[in-house]
Order: structure tokens, then sequence, then C-alpha cells
């Protein structure tokens, strides 16, 4: 970099370009300086004392310039990153967010703005109206380094063409090694990935891309845009990304705050379940049948299960001495009560005839059963109940603990953890719950205990589903709710009324006690991960390949408008439940009304390497066709013969030439405990700070969606063999690299890798 900036003309460019990005910056402080005034003065101003409309207004105030500071802050790292002029002689600077200067004049384009959009889609083909576009490279505050790429040079005034500089930005992103942290490549998107960013937010949008052709990128981008044009569709219901494991939302954690976006939902399959943060994985075996659609009928069959009737006679005993007859006991005063056992079958049938969940459905099979009880006692008593005194029998019964009891044993209140685990930890519950061979019976049985897997997570969605919940204290619940909800609106109108803001039509008064809610402290992020059935606006899946049947079901709550953006490579699915077609996931839910994208050009992975990759590729998915490498890398791949022993070593010496980059040893899944082992110095648990080491051990599954400057690929023979996906383990663990790739085996190289053989 520095014999570039030495360069005079880039030099002259650089502190031209210099001046302007200092006064944006400037321009910035001044901005965030005023709204945190702002912030400050409406928390000096205190939320008690005044009226309820007062505080209200304050509220609203105060969470309006907290947002716009947080905004503002988000977006100082890398605030200005291109230039485009235009054949008319306007130049316009791109960045992260939109500036006025003190006199209103726009000064930088934010880039999601339609005027921004000829920065991502000009091509030397068709320009757009563009003569030049300039790449902004920053350190800091600090103009470090730019690029440009000419399309008209007859339409260039000379002083223009004097400070011409030139080199591709995205082949210079690409050669910068990586943080632990994807890089910002707002500046470098292309106009294919401009084209799913833009795509529209309705119905269901599939990106298939092979490895390094941006489509997480191109993902993260979308959900900022798409909050950008969409604002009031999305604001109130964000947007949810699930991504493969831990490690990759930490990776691209950085990259949305610094787009001005901060109301997303990152999260994993194994988190969509509040309360449970599955990271387990389960076998092969035991994924497949998880992740097969016959779950759902298995889990029917456990709660029918849990709906019981005695065999023969149920009795309540109410004496001291107690004995049993085909049935249930319980002790209470002075009789002993009975329900024949066809009165039992009808109150369990009739309960079930609504078709309520299980939980719901309960409160019905309890009333008729109390029923029962109270008509036996009066018979016993030989005193009628008069009008008004069944209810106050059956309150009385039920006061008794060993009338909850024995009820309870019939038609127990059950949670999903509870009906989830007791059935995997349990082989005669599988087997009478039905719907599975013995052999796929035995694969599921676990002790009881264990911890989740990410495959019960969508068992766990599911049952919850099944269950439902005694709703009694619900329904109040949202009575009230509804009833506050009236009041915050009326109060709103009230404070539309008196600023005037009503007859502007700028805000309705439901908007206005929308963010009387957020005042709360309450972020999108924290009222969704609290409310299992919260409903988002969009969701984006990354690594979707890998989701099973099961998982798409629990996606698919979340999303009823079915407002999706699908990215993944179907030649890469590494789990055995996975994708084998988009269709095949996707059509049960949008048959004939999804849309696929395309990224066919692999800007991350150097073209010796994904040679390499595409021998694999032919090998285990011969109808995928791999990306095309747009860059050669700085050594070609290689196989060494070692052991395990040589590992420290050829890490070192790795690590010595890449410099500041990240180096990832991708080992079998059987071998990652004993090569961390070798390695006590590089990370090897999947936390999400796992990507601050220089070095990390990781297997192909955890390897999923990250980069490393250089990777070192352990024994690819176990890897193949490690299960029925194994072959797109290879594939997913060869095309980690973008700088270098060295294969180290211990036997002879799989027949898939012979273009690395001597």
């Amino acid at each position: 970099m520095e014999h570039r900036a030495s360069d005079p003309v880039r030099a002259q460019a650089i502190q031209a370009e210099q001046t302007y990005v200092s006064m944006l910056y400037d321009r910035l402080d001044a901005v965030r300086e005023r709204a945190e005034a702002a912030l400050r003065r409406e928390h000096a101003s205190g939320t008690a004392g005044g009226t309820h409309q007062a505080r209200l207004e304050r509220d609203v105030a105060a969470h309006e310039h907290a947002r716009r500071v947080s905004q503002l802050s988000g977006v100082e790292r890398g605030l200005c990153f291109g230039r485009i002029d235009d054949a008319g002689g306007e130049t316009y600077y791109i960045g992260r967010v939109g500036l006025r200067d003190a006199h209103d004049e726009l000064v930088l384009v934010d880039w999601r703005a339609p005027a921004a959009r000829p920065f991502y889609t000009a091509t030397p083909s068709d320009p757009g109206g563009l003569v030049r576009r300039r790449h902004l490279h920053t350190r800091g505050r600090e103009v470090v380094d730019l690029d440009d790429e000419v399309f008209d040079l007859r339409r260039m005034s000379e002083p223009d063409r004097r400070t011409l500089v030139g080199e591709a930005a995205l082949l210079a992103a690409l050669r910068r090694g990586r943080t632990g942290r994807m890089g910002d490549v707002v500046a470098t998107i292309q106009a294919e990935q401009d084209q799913v960013i833009r795509s529209g937010l309705a119905g269901a949008l599939v990106v298939q891309g092979g490895p390094g052709t941006g489509k997480t990128v191109a993902a993260l981008h979308r959900a900022a845009y798409l909050l950008y044009a969409h604002r009031d569709t999305l604001r109130r219901r964000g947007v949810l990304i699930i991504g493969p494991n831990p490690v990759f939302l930490r990776y691209i954690g950085q990259v949305l705050p610094s787009l001005g976006e901060t109301d997303v939902v990152l999260t994993t399959v194994g988190e969509l379940y509040p309360g449970v943060r599955a990271t387990a994985a389960d076998t092969p075996e035991a994924a497949v049948v998880k992740g097969d659609p016959r779950m759902v009928e298995v889990l029917k069959g456990a709660v029918r299960d849990r709906q019981r009737v005695p065999e023969g006679d149920f009795e309540v005993k109410i004496e001291a001495r107690t004995s049993v007859r085909g049935g249930v006991e319980v002790v209470v005063d002075w009789t002993t009560l009975r329900v024949a056992h066809e009165t039992c079958v009808r109150a369990r049938d009739r309960a079930r005839a609504v078709r309520n969940p299980h939980n719901v459905a309960r409160k019905l099979f309890v009333d008729s059963m109390l029923t029962a009880l109270a008509l036996d006692e009066a018979r016993r008593l030989d005193r009628p109940l008069e009008d008004g005194d069944l209810a106050y029998a059956r309150a009385l019964l039920w006061r008794d603990p060993r009338v909850r009891a024995a009820l309870d044993e019939l038609w127990p209140r059950l949670t999903p953890e509870r009906l989830v685990g007791e059935l995997l930890s349990d082989p005669g519950a599988l087997r009478s719950a039905g719907g599975l061979r013995p052999e796929e019976q035995a694969v599921l049985v676990r002790p009881r205990g264990a911890p989740w897997t990410t495959g019960d997570v969508p068992l766990l969605d599911e049952a919850a589903e099944l269950l439902g919940e005694d709703d009694v204290e619900g329904r109040a619940a949202r009575r009230t709710a509804a009833r506050e909800r009236g009041e915050e609106e009326l109060y709103a109108r009230e404070v539309l009324e008196i600023t005037g803001l009503a007859e502007a039509e700028l805000f309705d008064a439901g908007v206005l006690a929308d963010r009387q809610e957020e005042t709360s402290g309450l972020t999108t992020a924290d009222r969704a991960a609290r409310d299992r059935t919260w409903v988002y606006g969009h969701v984006i899946v990354d690594e979707a390949q890998e989701l099973s049947a099961m998982a798409w079901r629990t996606v698919m709550r979340r999303i009823p408008a079915r407002s999706l953006t699908v990215v993944g490579d179907i030649a890469q699915t590494g789990s055995a439940a996975g994708a084998r077609s988009w269709g095949e996931m996707l059509d049960p839910y949008v048959k004939g009304r999804w849309r696929e994208a395309r990224l066919l050009v692999n800007y991350r992975t150097p073209a010796e390497i994904m040679e390499v990759a595409a021998d694999v590729l032919r090998a285990v998915a011969p109808d995928q066709e791999p990306p095309i490498s747009v860059r050669d890398g700085e050594a070609p791949p290689r196989a060494v013969r070692a052991g395990c022993a040589e590992l420290p070593a050829l890490v070192e010496a790795e690590l010595a030439e890449i410099g500041e980059g990240r180096l990832a040893v991708i080992a079998p899944d059987a071998r990652h405990r004993e090569v961390a082992a070798l390695l006590p110095e590089a990370a090897s648990t999947l936390t999400a700070d796992a990507l601050d080491s220089p070095a990390v051990v990781l297997t192909a599954t955890q390897s999923k969606g990250l980069e490393f400057d250089s990777v070192i690929v352990l024994a690819p023979d176990e890897i193949v063999r490690q299960s029925p996906k194994g072959g797109q383990d290879l594939y997913v663990a060869i095309t980690r690299a973008t700088r270098r790739l060295t294969v180290v085996h211990e036997n002879e190289l799989p027949a898939l890798l012979s273009r690395l053989k001597d």
C-alpha cells in the first residue's frame, strides 16, 4: 500500500479525497453531537411527573434520539467508501448513511438510496450513465488508497484524467488478510449481488451460489436494504437472520451495524426455541430421523398417549383405608367417588374432538370429569344438585390436591421440554407413539437429561404447537393488553393533535403508539427472543441447505407471509438431513412461488485451489457446477504426507507465511479433540470469539460460511468417510481458503484429490 501511495498522482488524489472525507466526519460529529445533546435533555427532563401525555412525548422523543445516536455511532468506520461521476458532470459520494451540510445540501448519499445504485450496477458494457467509479479505502478516518474504474474516458475532463488511479477494488479487498470478522465489502458488491440485494420484498428468493460468490454478503446487505426501503412494513416486526453456528453469527455481526441497521435478530436453528441454546450435534442417523416430517405424527402420537383413560373403573376414594380397582385412587374424606370407564372415554373423546392443543383441551376434559365426580358425590349423598350447585361442587373437588393429581395422571399439563425429553429417553414411549421403524426408534434413544441437540429444537417447536397453553390467564392478559393499547392510541392521537402532526399526516396514532411500546427498553431482538410466536417481516436463512424438513417447519412459522431470502449451495450440503434440492424444501410452503438468483463468480477462492475443489465436486455432486474463480493465488495448493506430530510445525510455518492473516486447521469430526490438544494456542471451541485467535481448529461443519487466509485440511480420507455427506464436507473444507491450501495426509490421498499427487 505504501508504494502505491508514494506515486505522486495517487498521493495528490488521496489528499483531495482526504479533504472531502474529513469534512464528512466533521459533519458526522456535529450531527451526532446534536442528537446526543437532545437525548441528554430528554433524560434530564425525567420521566416522573407531568401528564401521561407529556411523559409519552418525552419517551417517544428520547427513543428517536437514542436510535439516531446508535445509527450515527455504527457508521463511524468506513463512513464514505465510494464516489461516482456521471456524464452530466455531477459527483456523488456514497457512504453508510446519508448526510447533509449546514445548508441542507446533500454531501453523502446513503448506499441504499436509488441515487447510489449505479455505484453497484455499472459495468463496462452498461455503465448506466457513469464515466467513473472510484473506491475509497480508509483506515479509521484516514484515506489510505483509492482505485478508479473508468467507463468513458472521452467524457472525463483533463484534470480528472490526470488524477486517475486504478486497481480492481474487489481483488484488492480479497488480498487483505482476514481479521475474524467479515470485511466491509459494501464497496465491492458487483452487479449480480446488487440484483439480489434490491429484489422485491414479497415472496421467497433463493440465492444459489458456490463458495466465494458473495451470497452471504449480498444477504446481509439485503437485510439492511429491505429495512431501509420497507421501513414501515418491517420496523415493528424486524428481520430474522438464521446462520449455521454462533461463530458465523459473530463473524458477520459487525457488518450490519456498520451499514446503519441494528434492528436485526441474529440466531441459529439451535436458538429458535426460547430458553434453549442447543449446540450439540446428532449422529447422522439420528439427524435424518429427527429431520423427517414423519416426526410430526410421532409427536402427535406421543401427545395422544398422554391422554389416558383407566383400564376398567376410574375411582376416587375418600376414606382412610384405600384400595385400587382397575383405576386411580385418591383418598379424601368420607367416601369413594367413581366414574365409569365409558364416561371417561366420552370425556377424553369430547376433549379431543374440539381439536384444540393438548393443554387447552385439558380444561374441557377436566371439567367433564369434575362434573361426573360431582354428580356421583350428589348421588351418594342422595342430594340433587340445584342451579349453581354443580359449579360449586366441582370447585370444591378441584381444590383437593388428590383429585387434581388423579386427573393430571389422565390428562397432564405438559411442556414441550417434558414431552420431547421423555419421548427420546423412553424406548417404550417411542414404540407407543408409532410412525417409526424399530431401527429408527433405536437411533433416537438417549439417556434422560442428555443435552439438547440442534435437531431437538424443531421437535420442541412442533411440540409447543401441539401442546399450546392453557390460556385462561393468557386471555386475561390479552384483554388487559388490548385495553392498554387502546389507551396508548388515545393518548397518541392527543399528542398528534397538539403537535400539529395529525394535520401533516406524517404519523398515525398506531405508529406513535408502537414507538411508545418500544420505549420500554426492549429492542426488537429482546421482544422476539422471549416470544416463540413472534412473526417477522422478513427472514434470511444462510447456509440454508443444512436445514432439515422439520427445521423448515420451524422457520416457516416465523414468517407466515412467506417473505424469505434463502441463501446456500446445494453442492455444500453436509447434513444428512439437509436439502437435495430447493424445491424439495420450499415447495410444501411456496410451491411455484419462489424465484432463484444464481451467483456464478467466485471472488474468494484462487483458481488453483478451486480446480482441486472442482475435482471433489465432480466426484460427489456431478450435477452441480462449481463457480468460476476470477483471481490467481499466491501459492499452488499442496499435499504433505505427515503425521499429527508434525502438525504444530506446519501450522507455525503457515502463520509465518500469512503474517497477520488467519489460519484454520480443519480436521475430521472424530479427531477434533486430538488435534486441538496438539495445538493448545489455537482456538478449538465453537465460541463467539474463537476467530480472534490467529489459528483455529474446526470440523468441516463448524467452518461453514467462514473464510481463512490459509487452510490446512487434515486426513481427507477420514473426512470423506465420516458421514454420507463426507465428500461435500471435504468440498467445504477446501473452499474455505482465500490464499493458501495444504492437505495433510498419513494414508493415500483419496482419488478425488488426485490433482495434488506428486
